[in-house]
């Protein structure tokens, strides 16, 4: 991950804290062993929790908190990516605390971000801000779109639970854009 995401943008999870978080072990080891990177778009920063207990507040209850992203135009909202307790579930949580399910589980929750990542940032026309100066050609659009498509099938090979139901997935929703 560090390939495309570079040094200073991942971070690994702390051996001691994740042995007391309630999650499958072999998530918790995926945490510690594998980066978890900053992506474009989706993570803003990796805050992973210290504390034994859950402590993001979710519509589903409480998650273990792995990441934060700030709204660009209100710094006080904060989204984030929260690990559920027993399932090791992935799921987004909006200010609100609306959570999207993200992906069934730790492991391909990072393949998904791994792939995400590395396809966002190669591509030019997937970089670009998407703020309202930002406007693309016609045929730019036009082969963002079948970039977007492609990812998807990409993404969807990795987890495709996380491709089940649009209403209550971020990738799908994400991926609209």
């Amino acid at each position: 991950m560090t390939e495309w995401a570079g040094p200073e943008h991942v971070t690994r999870a702390v051996r001691d804290v994740m042995a007391d978080w309630r999650i499958p072990d072999l998530m918790k080891a995926q945490l510690v062993e594998v980066d978890v990177p900053v992506a474009p778009h989706v993570i803003e920063r990796v805050v992973i929790q210290n504390a034994a207990e859950p402590l993001l507040l979710t519509s589903r209850g409480l998650l273990y908190r792995l990441t934060e992203q700030a709204d660009p135009v209100d710094q006080a909202e904060r989204s984030s990516f929260g690990v559920e307790p027993e399932t090791g579930a992935v799921y987004f949580v909006m200010p609100d605390g609306e959570a999207w399910f993200a992906d069934s589980g730790v492991g391909v929750w990072l393949d998904v971000l791994h792939c995400y990542g590395r396809r966002v940032t190669a591509s030019p026309l997937l970089s670009e801000s998407d703020g309202p100066e930002e406007f693309l050609s016609e045929e730019d659009e036009g082969r963002a779109f079948v970039e977007l498509n492609r990812l998807a099938e990409e993404l969807k090979g990795i987890d495709p639970a996380a491709f089940h139901d649009y209403e209550g997935s971020l990738w799908l929703r994400l991926l609209d854009r």
